[in-house]
């Protein structure tokens, strides 16, 4: 009984440990080559710049900053989305566009600040 009990607690772990481990941005991970959509990509972004504010990566100034820009562009493996903020609040000049980067099925790719 004893083994069972055990089993069952070790199965139960190894079933919720994924959704545990999961960071924010998990709900946008796509699987294929189906192009996302803008208004997916969009809001794969959103979840994705709030994730780096959280973890302390980007000033707390981020949250509130809105989409300036989402483009379809030619990268290094073909064709990504490239999702563009910008915040005036920022001092630097050369940091006040953050740019996000997502495959073209909505994966997330990179962030900088350089556009690149």
């Amino acid at each position: 009984m004893k083994t069972l009990a055990l089993a069952a607690a070790l199965a139960s772990t190894l079933f919720a440990a994924p959704a545990a481990l999961a960071d924010q941005g998990s709900s946008c991970h796509f699987h294929g080559s189906k192009p996302a959509t803008e208004a997916v990509v969009t809001d794969c972004a959103a979840k994705r710049k709030a994730s780096l504010v959280k973890a302390g990566k980007l000033d707390a100034s981020w949250q509130a900053i809105p989409l300036d820009k989402a483009e379809l562009v030619d990268g290094k493996k073909g064709k990504e989305w490239k999702l563009s903020f910008k915040n005036p609040a920022v001092t630097d000049a050369s940091k006040q566009t953050l740019y996000l980067f997502f495959s073209q099925p909505g994966n997330f790719i990179a962030a900088n600040h350089t556009g690149l």
